[in-house]
Protein backbone atom coordinates (compact mmCIF):
# COMPACT_ATOMS: atom_id res chain seq x y z
CA UNK A 1 0.00 0.00 0.00
CA UNK A 2 0.99 3.84 -0.98
CA UNK A 3 0.96 6.35 1.46
CA UNK A 4 -0.15 9.33 -0.87
CA UNK A 5 -0.59 12.82 -0.02
CA UNK A 6 -1.63 15.25 -2.37
CA UNK A 7 1.29 18.09 -1.69
CA UNK A 8 4.79 17.01 -0.50
CA UNK A 9 7.57 18.85 0.71
CA UNK A 10 11.09 17.73 0.38
CA UNK A 11 14.12 19.36 1.18
CA UNK A 12 18.03 19.36 -0.22
CA UNK A 13 20.72 17.54 1.20
CA UNK A 14 24.58 18.97 0.78
CA UNK A 15 26.39 16.60 -1.32
CA UNK A 16 30.12 16.98 -2.41
CA UNK A 17 30.56 16.42 -5.90
CA UNK A 18 33.45 16.12 -7.59
CA UNK A 19 37.07 14.68 -6.62
CA UNK A 20 39.53 16.16 -4.41
CA UNK A 21 38.02 20.16 -4.77
CA UNK A 22 33.90 19.22 -5.00
CA UNK A 23 31.52 21.80 -5.42
CA UNK A 24 28.87 21.20 -3.01
CA UNK A 25 25.29 20.45 -4.57
CA UNK A 26 22.00 20.65 -2.89
CA UNK A 27 20.27 17.45 -3.75
CA UNK A 28 16.44 16.94 -3.76
CA UNK A 29 16.16 13.70 -5.50
CA UNK A 30 16.23 11.17 -4.72
CA UNK A 31 15.20 11.42 -1.39
CA UNK A 32 14.39 9.08 1.56
CA UNK A 33 10.49 9.79 1.33
CA UNK A 34 10.42 9.43 -2.50
CA UNK A 35 12.71 8.22 -5.65
CA UNK A 36 10.93 9.39 -8.32
CA UNK A 37 8.90 12.45 -10.12
CA UNK A 38 7.54 10.78 -13.01
CA UNK A 39 10.34 9.46 -14.58
CA UNK A 40 12.84 12.07 -13.02
CA UNK A 41 14.91 10.03 -10.73
CA UNK A 42 17.57 12.83 -9.53
CA UNK A 43 17.63 16.57 -9.07
CA UNK A 44 21.01 18.55 -8.04
CA UNK A 45 20.33 22.36 -8.03
CA UNK A 46 24.20 24.06 -7.70
CA UNK A 47 24.99 27.97 -7.14
CA UNK A 48 25.28 30.82 -7.20
CA UNK A 49 29.05 29.77 -6.48
CA UNK A 50 32.89 30.59 -7.73
CA UNK A 51 33.81 27.18 -6.43
CA UNK A 52 34.76 25.58 -9.60
CA UNK A 53 32.80 22.08 -11.00
CA UNK A 54 35.29 19.61 -11.57
CA UNK A 55 33.70 16.20 -11.97
CA UNK A 56 36.30 13.64 -13.02
CA UNK A 57 35.19 10.66 -15.97
CA UNK A 58 32.49 8.83 -13.90
CA UNK A 59 29.95 5.85 -15.29
CA UNK A 60 26.19 5.78 -15.64
CA UNK A 61 23.57 3.45 -16.59
CA UNK A 62 20.00 3.08 -17.43
CA UNK A 63 19.34 7.26 -17.53
CA UNK A 64 19.71 10.28 -19.08
CA UNK A 65 21.24 13.07 -17.85
CA UNK A 66 19.20 16.95 -18.46
CA UNK A 67 21.82 19.85 -17.36
CA UNK A 68 20.05 23.68 -17.57
CA UNK A 69 22.45 26.54 -16.54
CA UNK A 70 21.28 29.91 -14.79
CA UNK A 71 24.83 31.55 -15.09
CA UNK A 72 28.28 29.96 -16.18
CA UNK A 73 29.04 27.77 -18.54
CA UNK A 74 30.27 23.94 -18.39
CA UNK A 75 32.02 21.92 -20.68
CA UNK A 76 31.07 18.23 -21.02
CA UNK A 77 33.42 14.91 -22.58
CA UNK A 78 32.16 11.49 -22.86
CA UNK A 79 33.47 8.26 -24.01
CA UNK A 80 31.20 8.52 -27.04
CA UNK A 81 33.71 11.49 -28.34
CA UNK A 82 31.40 14.21 -27.68
CA UNK A 83 32.99 17.72 -26.18
CA UNK A 84 30.49 20.31 -25.47
CA UNK A 85 30.45 23.64 -23.30
CA UNK A 86 26.99 24.15 -22.41
CA UNK A 87 25.76 27.67 -21.53
CA UNK A 88 22.59 29.53 -19.91
CA UNK A 89 19.70 28.62 -22.53
CA UNK A 90 20.91 25.78 -23.92
CA UNK A 91 20.17 21.88 -22.86
CA UNK A 92 22.78 18.95 -22.73
CA UNK A 93 21.19 15.84 -23.03
CA UNK A 94 23.09 12.73 -22.19
CA UNK A 95 21.66 9.21 -22.75
CA UNK A 96 23.36 6.45 -20.92
CA UNK A 97 21.61 3.19 -22.21
CA UNK A 98 23.82 0.31 -21.79
CA UNK A 99 26.75 2.16 -20.38
CA UNK A 100 28.33 5.98 -21.30
CA UNK A 101 31.12 7.69 -18.85
CA UNK A 102 31.43 11.54 -19.11
CA UNK A 103 33.36 14.43 -17.06
CA UNK A 104 31.93 18.19 -16.31
CA UNK A 105 34.67 20.63 -15.93
CA UNK A 106 32.67 24.73 -14.96
CA UNK A 107 34.87 27.29 -17.84
CA UNK A 108 33.40 30.02 -15.68
CA UNK A 109 33.54 32.54 -12.70
CA UNK A 110 30.17 31.91 -11.51
CA UNK A 111 27.81 28.57 -11.67
CA UNK A 112 24.20 28.42 -10.90
CA UNK A 113 21.89 25.87 -12.52
CA UNK A 114 20.19 22.16 -11.96
CA UNK A 115 21.16 19.01 -13.35
CA UNK A 116 18.17 16.45 -13.71
CA UNK A 117 18.43 12.59 -14.32
CA UNK A 118 15.66 10.59 -15.93
CA UNK A 119 15.36 6.75 -15.20
CA UNK A 120 15.07 4.94 -18.79
CA UNK A 121 12.21 2.51 -19.24
CA UNK A 122 12.63 -0.87 -19.12
CA UNK A 123 12.44 -0.87 -23.26
CA UNK A 124 14.90 1.37 -23.81
CA UNK A 125 17.61 1.53 -20.82
CA UNK A 126 19.78 -1.07 -22.46
CA UNK A 127 19.86 0.97 -25.87
CA UNK A 128 22.87 2.36 -27.14
CA UNK A 129 24.62 5.51 -25.71
CA UNK A 130 23.96 8.71 -27.13
CA UNK A 131 24.70 12.49 -26.57
CA UNK A 132 22.61 15.70 -28.36
CA UNK A 133 22.79 19.46 -27.68
CA UNK A 134 20.21 21.99 -28.17
CA UNK A 135 21.05 25.48 -28.51
CA UNK A 136 17.48 26.26 -28.69
CA UNK A 137 16.01 23.73 -26.67
CA UNK A 138 14.14 26.29 -24.46
CA UNK A 139 10.86 27.44 -26.17
CA UNK A 140 9.85 31.15 -24.06
CA UNK A 141 6.44 32.04 -23.88
CA UNK A 142 4.98 35.19 -23.54
CA UNK A 143 4.35 36.99 -19.90
CA UNK A 144 2.01 34.39 -17.92
CA UNK A 145 0.71 36.77 -15.50
CA UNK A 146 1.59 39.72 -13.57
CA UNK A 147 5.20 39.66 -14.90
CA UNK A 148 5.58 35.64 -14.87
CA UNK A 149 8.00 34.00 -17.73
CA UNK A 150 8.43 30.77 -18.58
CA UNK A 151 11.18 28.84 -20.76
CA UNK A 152 10.36 25.35 -21.53
CA UNK A 153 13.35 22.93 -21.90
CA UNK A 154 11.78 19.53 -21.91
CA UNK A 155 8.25 18.40 -23.31
CA UNK A 156 5.68 20.57 -23.90
CA UNK A 157 3.59 23.04 -21.41
CA UNK A 158 1.05 25.98 -21.93
CA UNK A 159 1.46 25.31 -25.63
CA UNK A 160 4.78 25.44 -25.83
CA UNK A 161 7.39 22.56 -26.86
CA UNK A 162 11.18 21.62 -26.88
CA UNK A 163 12.70 19.41 -29.00
CA UNK A 164 14.54 17.34 -26.33
CA UNK A 165 14.01 13.47 -26.99
CA UNK A 166 12.98 11.73 -23.82
CA UNK A 167 11.64 8.02 -23.38
CA UNK A 168 8.22 8.85 -21.73
CA UNK A 169 6.44 11.42 -21.29
CA UNK A 170 8.22 14.82 -19.40
CA UNK A 171 8.24 18.13 -18.81
CA UNK A 172 11.14 20.69 -17.41
CA UNK A 173 10.41 24.43 -17.40
CA UNK A 174 11.93 27.57 -15.52
CA UNK A 175 9.75 29.95 -14.08
CA UNK A 176 10.37 33.37 -13.32
CA UNK A 177 7.54 35.44 -11.36
CA UNK A 178 7.96 39.24 -10.27
CA UNK A 179 7.32 40.00 -6.77
CA UNK A 180 3.59 39.17 -5.34
CA UNK A 181 2.60 37.39 -8.69
CA UNK A 182 -0.16 34.35 -8.56
CA UNK A 183 0.54 32.29 -11.61
CA UNK A 184 -2.03 29.87 -12.55
CA UNK A 185 -0.65 27.53 -14.47
CA UNK A 186 -2.20 24.21 -16.75
CA UNK A 187 -0.81 21.26 -16.34
CA UNK A 188 -1.52 17.40 -17.50
CA UNK A 189 -3.62 15.58 -15.39
CA UNK A 190 -2.11 12.86 -16.09
CA UNK A 191 1.60 13.99 -14.52
CA UNK A 192 3.09 14.10 -11.50
CA UNK A 193 5.19 17.14 -10.72
CA UNK A 194 7.75 18.87 -8.59
CA UNK A 195 8.70 22.31 -8.30
CA UNK A 196 12.23 23.27 -7.24
CA UNK A 197 13.45 27.02 -5.63
CA UNK A 198 16.44 28.28 -7.40
CA UNK A 199 16.35 31.88 -5.85
CA UNK A 200 13.20 33.77 -3.73
CA UNK A 201 9.99 31.96 -2.47
CA UNK A 202 6.94 30.48 -3.24
CA UNK A 203 3.61 28.87 -2.08
CA UNK A 204 2.64 26.43 -3.90
CA UNK A 205 -0.62 24.82 -3.86
CA UNK A 206 -3.12 22.31 -6.43
CA UNK A 207 -5.88 24.20 -8.36
CA UNK A 208 -8.55 22.93 -6.12
CA UNK A 209 -6.26 23.78 -2.73
CA UNK A 210 -7.72 25.79 -0.26
CA UNK A 211 -5.12 28.55 1.27
CA UNK A 212 -4.15 26.55 3.79
CA UNK A 213 -3.49 23.54 1.86
CA UNK A 214 -0.71 25.55 0.20
CA UNK A 215 2.64 24.72 0.35
CA UNK A 216 5.57 27.64 1.25
CA UNK A 217 8.77 26.68 -0.26
CA UNK A 218 11.99 28.10 0.28
CA UNK A 219 15.24 28.12 -1.78
CA UNK A 220 16.55 24.46 -2.58
CA UNK A 221 13.01 22.65 -1.43
CA UNK A 222 11.10 20.45 -4.17
CA UNK A 223 7.18 20.67 -3.80
CA UNK A 224 5.71 17.57 -5.21
CA UNK A 225 2.01 17.60 -6.46
CA UNK A 226 0.62 14.19 -7.01
CA UNK A 227 -1.61 13.70 -10.26
CA UNK A 228 -5.02 14.50 -11.10
CA UNK A 229 -4.42 18.01 -11.33
CA UNK A 230 -4.92 20.66 -13.68
CA UNK A 231 -3.92 23.74 -12.52
CA UNK A 232 -0.78 24.70 -10.08
CA UNK A 233 -0.65 27.99 -8.55
CA UNK A 234 2.35 29.42 -7.95
CA UNK A 235 2.61 32.37 -5.81
CA UNK A 236 6.23 34.61 -4.92
CA UNK A 237 6.59 36.55 -1.72
CA UNK A 238 7.59 40.09 -1.56
CA UNK A 239 10.90 39.27 -3.95
CA UNK A 240 11.33 37.75 -7.49
CA UNK A 241 11.39 33.76 -7.89
CA UNK A 242 13.11 31.60 -10.37
CA UNK A 243 12.03 27.83 -9.76
CA UNK A 244 12.07 24.73 -11.77
CA UNK A 245 8.83 22.63 -12.71
CA UNK A 246 9.67 18.84 -13.46
CA UNK A 247 6.72 16.52 -14.24
CA UNK A 248 6.27 13.39 -15.82
CA UNK A 249 3.70 10.44 -16.08
CA UNK A 250 3.98 7.96 -13.18
CA UNK A 251 7.05 5.39 -13.78
CA UNK A 252 5.30 2.09 -12.83
CA UNK A 253 8.43 0.38 -12.61
CA UNK A 254 10.85 -0.71 -9.69
CA UNK A 255 13.97 0.98 -10.15
CA UNK A 256 17.56 0.32 -7.92
CA UNK A 257 19.72 3.82 -7.75
CA UNK A 258 22.90 3.42 -6.56
CA UNK A 259 25.84 5.47 -7.17
CA UNK A 260 25.48 6.87 -10.75
CA UNK A 261 23.54 3.58 -11.83
CA UNK A 262 20.18 3.07 -12.24
CA UNK A 263 18.99 -0.46 -12.79
CA UNK A 264 16.52 -2.86 -12.30
CA UNK A 265 18.00 -5.59 -9.68
CA UNK A 266 20.97 -5.44 -7.55
CA UNK A 267 22.62 -8.56 -9.88
CA UNK A 268 22.81 -5.58 -12.46
CA UNK A 269 24.30 -2.59 -9.97
CA UNK A 270 27.01 -5.75 -8.89
CA UNK A 271 27.85 -6.09 -12.76
CA UNK A 272 27.87 -2.37 -13.89
CA UNK A 273 30.38 -1.58 -10.33
CA UNK A 274 32.93 -4.35 -11.28
CA UNK A 275 32.85 -3.32 -15.03
CA UNK A 276 33.91 0.34 -13.98
CA UNK A 277 36.26 -1.12 -11.82
CA UNK A 278 38.15 -3.57 -13.88
CA UNK A 279 37.49 -0.81 -16.80
CA UNK A 280 36.40 -3.60 -19.59
CA UNK A 281 35.44 -1.17 -22.34
CA UNK A 282 31.46 -0.95 -21.59
CA UNK A 283 32.22 2.31 -20.26
CA UNK A 284 34.17 3.27 -22.28
CA UNK A 285 37.53 5.97 -21.95
CA UNK A 286 37.09 10.34 -21.69
CA UNK A 287 39.31 11.60 -23.68
CA UNK A 288 40.60 14.55 -23.09
CA UNK A 289 40.31 15.35 -19.68
CA UNK A 290 43.00 16.57 -17.19
CA UNK A 291 42.41 16.95 -13.33
CA UNK A 292 44.03 15.89 -10.61
CA UNK A 293 42.12 12.17 -10.63
CA UNK A 294 41.89 10.50 -13.84
CA UNK A 295 38.59 8.64 -13.40
CA UNK A 296 36.17 8.17 -10.21
CA UNK A 297 36.65 5.21 -8.42
CA UNK A 298 33.39 2.98 -7.73
CA UNK A 299 32.42 3.13 -3.66
CA UNK A 300 31.94 -0.30 -1.91
CA UNK A 301 28.60 -1.37 -2.07
CA UNK A 302 26.49 -2.10 1.24
CA UNK A 303 27.16 -5.18 3.15
CA UNK A 304 23.52 -5.73 2.88
CA UNK A 305 20.95 -6.25 -0.29
CA UNK A 306 20.34 -3.75 -2.19
CA UNK A 307 16.10 -3.39 -2.80
CA UNK A 308 14.54 -1.84 -5.54
CA UNK A 309 12.42 1.48 -4.68
CA UNK A 310 9.64 3.16 -6.56
CA UNK A 311 8.23 6.80 -6.31
CA UNK A 312 6.06 6.91 -3.66
CA UNK A 313 7.09 5.97 0.02
CA UNK A 314 5.38 2.82 0.54
CA UNK A 315 3.58 2.31 4.01
CA UNK A 316 5.16 0.11 6.83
Amino acid sequence: MYVVTSLERLEAREVPLGGLRAIFVQRTLPHRDRTLVGAWCFADHFGPSTTPMDVPPHPHCGLQTVTWLFEGEVEHRDSAGNTQIVRPGEVNLMTAGNGISHSEVSRAESLRGVQLWVAQPDASREADNGFDHFVTAATELPVLAGGATARVFVGSLCGASSPVRTFSPLVAAELQLDPRTVLDLEVDPDFEHGVIVDDGEVTLAPGDASEDEALLLERTELGVVETGQTLLRLTSGDDSARVILIGGTPLDEDIMMWWSFVARTHEEIVAARDEWQADTGRFGTVEGYVGEVARIPAPDLPAVRLKPRKGRRRSA
